[in-house]
């Protein structure tokens, strides 16, 4: 399929070494798919323990139920279809 630039006098088609560079370009993209995954779950993750940090201050006692959900949350990484498939834990009351 051809790709055009777009410019004010119309549509001018890529050079054959702009699409082989296009298509290198949407292939590294395509390979880094499960990379920014990752990073999208970590950051999804350490927003969820960011909020529960408050019980693990010096001056609350930690109910267990938060302990084990916090070492859920920092093993998600560890889970088997990481990234792609995330099981998140449940929330204690």
């Amino acid at each position: 399929m051809t790709r055009y630039h777009a410019t004010s006098n119309g549509n001018v088609p890529f050079t054959a070494a702009e699409e082989t560079e296009r298509d290198a370009e949407e292939a590294a993209y395509l390979a880094g798919a499960n990379d920014r995954a990752a990073a999208a779950a970590r950051q999804e993750r350490n927003g969820l323990l960011a909020a529960t940090d408050w019980t693990a201050n010096s001056d609350v006692t930690m109910a267990t139920e938060m302990t084990a959900y916090r070492q859920a949350l920092r093993d998600v990484p560890t889970q088997s279809g990481f990234p792609s498939e995330v099981t998140w834990p449940d929330k204690p009351a």
